[in-house]
């Protein structure tokens, strides 16, 4: 077996219930861009909506057709910018899509929905000018759907940046909510969902959490969410290794005693990182082993030690549980200097999911 991701599809919907009740009644727009953070975005968009989700949002264009194609009829977001094409291609979808300039908004047709979007400090898409935002949600009219902003730090719970963000949010959208009362307002990612009930508004965006990662890269469990992807394969080959043989390219792994080695078929072309050389742990019969040597394109070693029992066939698990033991992703992320999410975005499509 080469690799395989297994997701669960009870734990995305129990997540998501998760967090529609720290939600306390805003709606959940469970964000699927990215093929699902890696999980598979139908699969993991039709979960969430099962989970109480009643809204999906992508970053592009070819995303959202792509979930109508398969049958989503749930409400859609496209979160990105988009040229003239995309947004073509976002509105056959159905799907609202998002301003911040007037040329943007004049090129939109009657149909269209449109979330204007204000930057509140992440410094990427939106506009810095409130003035503006307001003007842009006035001349909507009967296409505005919704006011919006993004969190740059709710992940760093002793940053205080998000209190000013949230500050300068507050400030734009009260007056606009009132005359303007149905548009959703919304801003809230997974950890300010789980952090501060101040941001929800109208509706969350969870992400990271509706696959059962800790948005704060620590521990998933503490927040009551349950991981929604193994990592998997099997045992390609076992062989002995005398003292001063060695595995893998440039010799990085070099045998100090005899022991035994275990080839798995995974490597940087299943999105298995070549960084996590002699740099992380597999799960064989319930057991962690180091992975040894050089990480290729398409296999990595493990050294079993003399006496594992480790056969030719047995499953091997890069991410989840197996006996007693478990490898989280936020685990991978630590040794890769990283953070949770890109480990699952990285698996690549030879990765089958299941």
């Amino acid at each position: 077996m080469r690799a395989v991701a297994r997701i669960d599809r009870g734990a995305i919907a129990h997540n998501t219930a998760r967090l529609a009740r720290a939600a306390e009644g805003a709606a959940v727009c469970a964000v699927v861009k990215s093929d699902g953070y890696g999980h598979g975005a139908l699969t993991a968009g039709r979960a969430a909506l099962d989970g109480g989700a009643t809204w999906l949002a992508v970053a592009a264009a070819q995303e959202a057709r792509e979930l109508r194609a398969a049958g989503i009829d749930a409400r859609l977001l496209v979160m990105g910018a988009l040229d003239s094409e995309e947004l073509a291609v976002a509105l056959d979808a159905d799907a609202d899509v998002v301003a911040w300039s007037e040329e943007f908004l004049a090129a939109l047709p009657s149909h269209a929905r449109v979330h204007v979007k204000l930057d509140t400090g992440m410094g990427r898409l939106g506009t810095r000018d409130a003035a503006l935002a307001t003007r842009l949600a006035e001349a909507a009219g009967d296409r505005l759907a919704g006011l919006m902003t993004h969190f740059a730090t709710a992940d760093e719970l002793d940053n205080p940046f998000m209190d000013e963000q949230l500050g300068r949010f507050r400030a734009w959208v009260d007056p606009l909510r009132e005359r303007l009362p149905d548009a959703v307002v919304h801003a809230a990612n997974s950890a300010a969902t789980l952090r501060d009930p101040g941001t929800h508004f109208d509706m969350v965006r969870p992400g990271v959490a509706i696959y059962g990662m800790d948005p704060f890269g620590i521990d998933p469990f503490a927040h009551e969410l349950e991981p929604a992807l193994t990592l998997a394969t099997s045992v390609l080959a076992v062989k002995d290794a005398a003292a001063g043989e060695s595995a893998g390219y440039g010799r990085r792994f070099v045998a100090h005693e005899p022991t035994r080695l275990a080839t798995l078929p995974i490597g940087y072309g299943d999105g298995w990182r070549r960084a996590l050389t002699n740099n992380a742990d597999v799960l064989i019969g319930g057991r962690r082993f180091p992975l040894v040597g050089t990480v290729s394109m398409d296999n990595i070693t493990v050294d079993l030690g003399l006496d594992s029992g480790v056969r030719v066939g047995d499953e091997a698990v890069l991410i989840g549980a197996q006996g007693p033991e478990r490898i989280l992703a936020e685990e991978i992320a630590r040794r890769l200097d990283t953070i949770n999410y890109e480990v699952t975005c990285a698996l690549t499509p030879r990765v089958v999911r299941n």
